[in-house]
């Protein structure tokens, strides 16, 4: 009893440090919104030209047409397996010339740019391996990883500065080679040579605590796909109570951390595994749209406008403007309900140093 008596303290102790720290600290949060609360999508495609075609560039005004001011551009490598060491371009992965296009475009109509490069595996053995368990057994292979990944991301660093994209992130759900702390801090050293923008690394929602290098950069990023129940149902307050538990978590941890973050990928799919396993795609069962906007209006109800929270990035945004609609079980709010949500929520938000109240509802906007 006792010791249960002692964690509650400890915990109140903590929020309220944390508390204090949100509002008048401001050494740490002074600066937190620059350029104002990051509204952003990711832009991703899969394609060497899509990023160039006038289809895209249809798609980027779309999005600011909705209130978006800042876009992810996503650009994928790929190695051969979890334990290669080469990194490389595929017939996948956007080319140069359309990665340019797409900067350029995104700045002549107002948008601010992450740029987000990712690698993926190409054999995925059973297919359950992935990005995060890249990692090698002995530390020559780590390091000629390592330095393949430098030269992959010091690519981008290198276009990132000389077109003026406004953050860089240095990797997406690394998670196992995030153990090499010294070997990361060596990779964000090689970038800030080339790059004198901000920087962001995007961990997975279960890895972001793990991460030890958070000092070196300007933002905490979290991949932010928390299940928030394991209701096939839920309501909307069960979606509410979900999301606060990862609220209370994040604010706690960030007590000594200090770092604004980014939810630098957020999103769900169209179907009714959403709310508790949001990272899967939709590639089973039928369209469920309501359940994606509610998880939608969950998060805007909950974490939006926090005083630690700098951006948040939906993915994903499509290259064309008739992406997703009322049948596509897949991320993309195009189309559908929740891009509504995305738009009245945009707009509703007024880019100051104070966060604005909004009374609008699910239910109005889904209709």
């Amino acid at each position: 009893m006792l010791f249960q008596i002692i964690k509650k303290v400890a915990k109140l102790t903590s929020l309220l440090i944390v508390c204090s720290l949100l509002s008048t600290c401001p050494s740490v949060y002074a600066n937190i919104r620059p350029g104002g609360l990051q509204k952003g999508v990711c832009y991703a495609t899969w394609s060497k030209d899509s990023f160039s075609t006038k289809y895209s560039d249809e798609s980027l005004s779309r999005m600011a047409e909705i209130g978006v001011e800042y876009v992810s551009i996503v650009v994928t490598y790929y190695q051969e397996k979890y334990n290669s060491t080469k990194i490389r371009p595929t017939d996948l992965s956007p080319s140069d010339s359309s990665v340019r296009h797409v900067i350029k475009r995104a700045h002549k109509l107002g948008l601010r740019v992450m740029l987000k490069p990712h690698v993926d595996l190409i054999d995925k053995f059973d297919g359950t391996y992935w990005r995060a368990d890249i990692g090698f057994s002995n530390q020559n292979a780590w390091e000629e990883w390592f330095s393949e990944y430098t030269k992959f991301i010091l690519h981008y660093a290198k276009m990132a500065d000389y077109y003026g994209v406004e953050i860089l992130c240095i990797g997406t759900e690394l998670a196992f080679t995030t153990i090499k702390d010294d070997l990361w801090r060596g990779v964000i050293s090689e970038v800030k040579s080339e790059y004198s923008g901000q920087l962001v690394y995007a961990a997975n929602w279960d890895n972001y605590r793990n991460i030890k290098f958070w000092d070196a950069l300007d933002y905490v990023g979290i991949d932010a796909y928390f299940p928030l129940t394991n209701k096939p149902d839920p309501s909307m307050d069960e979606l509410k109570e979900g999301w606060l538990k990862w609220k209370d978590e994040i604010e706690t941890w960030l007590v000594d951390i200090n770092k604004p973050v980014i939810f630098t990928e957020i999103g769900y799919p169209s179907t009714s595994h959403a709310p508790y396993t949001p990272w899967k795609s939709g590639s089973y069962g039928n369209a469920n749209l309501e359940i994606q906007a509610k998880c939608y209006e969950s998060f805007f109800e909950t974490i939006w406008g926090s005083p630690w929270l700098a951006g948040v990035y939906w993915w994903k945004w499509g290259t064309n403007i008739y992406s997703g609609g009322k049948h596509n079980r897949q991320f993309t709010p195009q189309n559908k309900p929740a891009e509504k949500i995305l738009e009245a929520r945009y707009k509703d938000y007024i880019n100051t140093t104070t966060t604005t109240t909004t009374t609008t509802t699910y239910a109005m906007l889904a209709n």
